[in-house]
């Protein structure tokens, strides 16, 4: 059977599938954004399957819903210099990415999704998306979406590694979608990006991705307050500084509940495991949380970081907030955090405006028991996300011609 021959959806008894790329070369996010946008569309759908293609290391201690599965591609971890490394022993990062390339393009080939659905960068990690968009386009029967996030940098930052990356070409040549999980009026991420009119016209403002509050367990002995650095790769400055407060004044609570996150290990979790254990209960630690939303219901109040979903979990379960956000190696936590903080949805811990000081960081566990709760705060449409994106998947799917199959 020729490409240009080829069903879109194949059989009368096929359902639409959906393929998502999710590069993962660092942390949580971009897995989770990508499994909770599957659990939507699949949910909506009853014939609807998705599959996510994703390097996270960790993607295995997830559950996915019904209908949805993952591919793990090899590794990469990203050096203190910026640069990149295989985690595949005895292959460099050319070979490394090389070897991702072809994974994702056989994937694309056999899965023949209806839909492609790229996390954040357009040409995927070192331009590996390249050849399976050529392919997807080239046989015309997949509608291709580039998701992005509310914040990415900032504008000029953004814009020298779009130019780098020949991002900006990309995202003209092969798009047909791009959807944005936030609202204009809260942030634009594309503002540094000389888009043409005829992309911009191709851009969602899909709102914030709701957490599915769904069925959540048993919640530890209350109250407490969760300390959350998400993946916690670049966590231990704010788990330090949480852990500060509560050793420098034995009067502080409610006690506390700390995920470390699978990326925090090694000889600096280690020192903080002995640091809990001196607190005699008043802060518990557990390692790695997949079923964090259990922690987020039962929460009196949540200390986190900036990240795109920790933001959205906040939200969600309507926790008051401090935001601790990093500013290295992008400001795009900064960015978000002060935002929100401006609308009245959290408060921030600023290094520069407030210190990060264990004294600091006391004051605000403090403050969060009198912290209006998001939800006094929120506008419409600000948490429709997944609503909004199944909407645009059924809208796609209907631009699709169902030929038979030979």
């Amino acid at each position: 059977m020729s490409a240009s021959t080829t069903p879109r959806l194949g059989p009368s008894d096929r359902g639409p599938r959906i393929l998502f790329y999710s590069h993962d070369t660092f942390g949580l996010g971009h897995l989770r954004r990508s499994r909770a946008l599957a659990a939507a569309i699949t949910s909506a759908d009853p014939k609807a399957s998705a599959m996510i293609l994703t390097g996270s290391p960790v993607a295995g201690r997830f559950a996915f819903p019904n209908r949805v599965d993952h591919m793990r591609l090899p590794g990469v971890i990203k050096r203190a210099d910026g640069s990149y490394a295989s985690r595949t022993m005895g292959m460099n990062i050319e070979e490394t990415t090389e070897l991702r390339a072809g994974l994702i393009r056989s994937t694309a080939e056999q899965f023949a999704p209806d839909i492609l659905v790229v996390d954040k960068e357009p040409t995927g990690f070192r331009g590996e998306l390249i050849p399976t968009l050529d392919l997807l386009q080239d046989r015309g029967q997949a509608r291709l979406v580039l998701g992005l996030r509310d914040v990415l940098d900032e504008p000029e930052v953004l814009r020298a590694e779009w130019d780098r990356k020949s991002a900006l070409q990309a995202t003209e040549k092969y798009y047909d979608e791009i959807w944005i999980y936030g609202l204009h009026d809260v942030y634009d991420p594309t503002a540094g990006l000389s888009l043409s009119k005829e992309a911009q016209a191709r851009m969602h403002w899909t709102g914030y991705l709701r957490r599915d509050l769904g069925e959540v367990g048993e919640p530890p002995e209350q109250p407490y307050v969760l300390i959350t650095p998400g993946g916690g790769g670049d966590g231990a400055m704010m788990v330090d500084l949480a852990i500060s407060a509560y050793e420098r004044d034995p009067t502080l609570a409610p006690r506390a509940v700390l995920v470390y996150g699978p990326f925090l290990s090694g000889e600096t979790r280690a020192a903080f495991e002995d640091r809990v254990a001196a607190l005699d209960g008043r802060v518990t630690a557990v390692g790695f949380e997949s079923q964090i939303e259990t922690l987020f219901a039962g929460a009196q109040g949540v200390i986190c970081m900036g990240g795109y979903n920790t933001f959205c979990e906040v939200l969600s379960f309507d926790k008051p907030a401090v935001i601790v956000p990093r500013t290295t190696p992008r400001l795009e936590q900064w960015i978000r955090a002060s935002r929100a903080e401006e609308l009245g949805l959290v408060t921030m811990l600023d290094e520069t405006r407030d210190g990060w000081t264990p004294d600091a960081m006391i004051g605000a566990i403090r403050a969060l028991e009198r912290q209006p709760n998001p939800s006094k705060a929120i506008s419409d449409g600000l948490l429709d996300g997944l609503d909004y994106v199944t909407t645009r998947v059924d809208a796609l799917l209907h631009q699709l011609p169902r030929e038979a199959a030979e």
